[in-house]
C-alpha cells in the first residue's frame, strides 16, 4: 500500500479506502489507483489490515434456524451487501437454544468481527448474550425479534399488523371459528397472537383459548410440530373453519394434517402462513402467506451495521419497521386475489 501510495503521490489512507470501496474517493483517483493494484497483482492481507485498523472486515450473524426459508434469505440479503463493501459474513446457528447461542456470540466476538446481526433465541434483557453484547461495546443489530426495554437497533416488521391482517383475511371469506396454532415465546408469536385476538375482537367473534395451541418448537422442526398441533385441533368436538399459522412451514405442517383426514382446503378448513417463502405457490395447495420482505430486512440491517461500524461515535439506537404484503393463494380462496400491501 506504502509503494501504491508513493507510486500515485496519494496517501496510504486513499489507497486503503479505494480497496475498501469506500465513498469518498474520486472516480479519477479510485481507477488511477485501481489500475495500479492490478499491474502489481497486490491482494491485500486482511490480518495486517485488521491490525492496523482494529477491523477485522467481517460481520457476523446469528439466526435460529439456518435451514428456515426466512433466515437463509436474511443471510443472502446481509451477504450480498456487505461484500460490496470488502466485508465477509460469519454465520451460525442457535438452534433455538439460549445456551448455543451465547456460545456462538462468544466465538464471534473472539474473532473480533466488527458488529453482529443477531434474531436472538434468548427470553429476557437480562441474558448473558446481552450483557457479553454490552460488555464488548459490539455494535449489533437485532432482526426479527424485539425486546422491549432494550435499547437497541432493531430492523423487522409490525408483527401485530400480521396477525390482524391474517386472522381478517380468514373473517372475509367467511371463516366462523378462526384457530391459531402460534410460536415460542419470543416477540414475534406475541405479536401475532396479539393481532389475532384484535381481528376477532374488533370482529365481534368469541375468543377461545382452546382454539390457541401453542408449537413445541420454535422456527426449527416447524413443520412436524404443526402437524401435531393441527392433529389436536382436528380431534377437537368442532373442528375449525380457518387456521392462522405462525409461520408458512408450521402451515405446511397443517396442511398435511387436514389432508391426511380427507378434509378439503379451503373448502373446510382455510389456512394462512407468515414469511412467504419461495416454493409456497408450488404446494399441493398453494399456500396464502403474509410477505414480510425478508430481503429486505436483510438488507437494511446489512445497512445499518456497516453505518454503526464506521460512525466516530455511537448513534442513537434505530427502530426499522418494514411493510408487510398480504399473498392470497388458494388454500384460502379458489381463486388468489393480487397482493396488496397491509395498512398500518
Amino acid at each position: 500500500m506504502k509503494d501504491i501510495a508513493r507510486d500515485l503521490n496519494v496517501s496510504v489512507m486513499t489507497v486503503s479506502k479505494v480497496l475498501r470501496n469506500h465513498g469518498d474517493i474520486s472516480k479519477a483517483t479510485r481507477e488511477r489507483v485501481l489500475q495500479r493494484v492490478r499491474e502489481l497483482n497486490y491482494a491485500p492481507n486482511h490480518a495486517a489490515q485488521s491490525l492496523a485498523t482494529g477491523r477485522s472486515l467481517s460481520i457476523g450473524l446469528i439466526v435460529p434456524d439456518l435451514e428456515h426459508p426466512f433466515f437463509s434469505e436474511i443471510a443472502k440479503a446481509i451477504a450480498r451487501r456487505i461484500r460490496a463493501r470488502d466485508y465477509g459474513l460469519i454465520i451460525a446457528s442457535s438452534e433455538d437454544n439460549p445456551a448455543l447461542e451465547q456460545s456462538e456470540l462468544e466465538r464471534m466476538l473472539a474473532r473480533q468481527v466488527d458488529a453482529v446481526i443477531l434474531a436472538s433465541v434468548q427470553t429476557s434483557i437480562a441474558s448473558p448474550s446481552f450483557e457479553r453484547l454490552q460488555e464488548s461495546r459490539a455494535p449489533y443489530v437485532l432482526i426479527d425479534r424485539e425486546f422491549p426495554g432494550l435499547d437497541a437497533n432493531y430492523v423487522g416488521v409490525d408483527d401485530q399488523a400480521i396477525g390482524k391482517a391474517a386472522t381478517e383475511h380468514l373473517i372475509e371469506r367467511g371463516c366462523k371459528l378462526i384457530a391459531h396454532l402460534r410460536g415460542p415465546d419470543v416477540s414475534t408469536a406475541e405479536g401475532r397472537l396479539k393481532g389475532y385476538e384484535e381481528a376477532l375482537r374488533k370482529h365481534g367473534m368469541a375468543l377461545h383459548p382452546d382454539y390457541v395451541v401453542r408449537v413445541k418448537g420454535g422456527d426449527a422442526r416447524s413443520e412436524e410440530q404443526g402437524f401435531v398441533a393441527m392433529s389436536r385441533l382436528l380431534a377437537m368436538p368442532r373442528r375449525p373453519d380457518g387456521v392462522f399459522c405462525y409461520n408458512d412451514e408450521v402451515a405446511i405442517g397443517a396442511l398435511r394434517a387436514i389432508l391426511r383426514e380427507g378434509l378439503r382446503v379451503p373448502g373446510e378448513i382455510a389456512v394462512i402462513g407468515v414469511d412467504n417463502i419461495r416454493y409456497a405457490d408450488l404446494l399441493r395447495i398453494p399456500l396464502s402467506s403474509i410477505d414480510q420482505n425478508s430481503y429486505r430486512i436483510g438488507e437494511r440491517a446489512a445497512g445499518l451495521a456497516l453505518k454503526l461500524i464506521e460512525a466516530d461515535e455511537p448513534p442513537a439506537a434505530r427502530r426499522v419497521i418494514l411493510p408487510a404484503e398480504l399473498v392470497p393463494r388458494d388454500s384460502t380462496a379458489t381463486a388468489a386475489r393480487r397482493a396488496r400491501r397491509l395498512k398500518k
